[in-house]
């Protein structure tokens, strides 16, 4: 059944970063395109969230180590909505690792993930914005190590600046199809994947970042809301960081 209201898919929307994006657009009027690798419980929980807010939720598996043929759960989402306006990048992989002691399939795996996987899920959706012709937006999830190295992952550093330049790539060649692309990069945030949730984001709680603490989910969705919305409509090939101050500081070179 085709969407009457205009469709989001959000990758790796089952928890963290990912669902409180999913839940921000579904409150901007989005049906919402919902996305897991290993946890379907949680996906099954967001789309319960996003329809008790009045919106259609979908959701697939969707395992982006597996390339090319793992995107194509995007195309399922595409299929079962009839349309997509808006795609927001955020599944993701990371190791870390010495420089010297990285294995290449460890290197691999990330970029496999980071930025083959990105890659791939916005041609899709690129490719059906384009048809349908009326614009459309794509946001990538990088890290604040798009900009500034993380000790010890070079893979995930290398990667995270890999997306960032794609993003800006994809910005000029979708503009004359109306399709803003861009980044945000966020710095050390309370999610399950940093075994921290929004109530562990307290005052002191993290002193080597000048604002003294993790950033919330909703600090990230917020954000990803507003570039999807029409007050964005001027803004294309951006990184927008959103890191507590980190970036001023970056102390983790002199942390021992």
């Amino acid at each position: 059944m085709v969407s009457t209201n205009k469709v989001a898919i959000v990758t790796a929307s089952d928890s963290g970063i990912g669902k409180q994006c999913a839940l921000v657009l579904a409150k901007q009027g989005f049906d919402i395109g919902i996305t897991w690798h290993s946890d379907e419980e949680g996906a099954k929980a967001t789309a319960r969230e996003v329809e008790a807010l009045g919106r259609r939720a979908e959701h697939v598996h969707l395992d982006l180590g597996h390339l090319p043929e793992g995107a194509e759960a995007i195309n399922t989402l595409i299929e079962r909505f009839g349309r997509i306006d808006a795609l927001v990048n955020n599944a993701g992989a990371m190791s870390k690792a010495p420089f010297l002691d990285v294995e290449f399939n460890d290197w691999r795996a990330v970029f496999t993930v980071d930025v083959d996987g990105a890659f791939l899920c916005s041609q899709i959706a690129a490719r059906k914005m384009a048809q349908q012709g009326q614009g459309g937006r794509i946001v990538n999830i990088t890290s604040v190590h798009e900009h500034t190295p993380l000790p010890e992952a070079s893979a995930y550093t290398a990667a995270k600046h890999a997306l960032g330049g794609l993003t800006k790539s994809m910005a000029l060649e979708l503009v004359d199809h109306r399709i803003l692309v861009n980044a945000v990069a966020p710095g050390a945030i309370a999610t399950p994947m940093n075994d921290m949730d929004d109530e562990d984001a307290k005052d002191g709680s993290l002193p080597i970042v000048p604002l003294t603490r993790p950033g919330k989910t909703q600090e990230i969705a917020s954000l990803v809301g507003w570039l999807c919305s029409e007050d964005a409509s001027y803004t294309t090939g951006q990184s927008f960081i959103v890191d507590g101050g980190f970036m001023l500081a970056n102390p983790q070179f002199n942390a021992k």
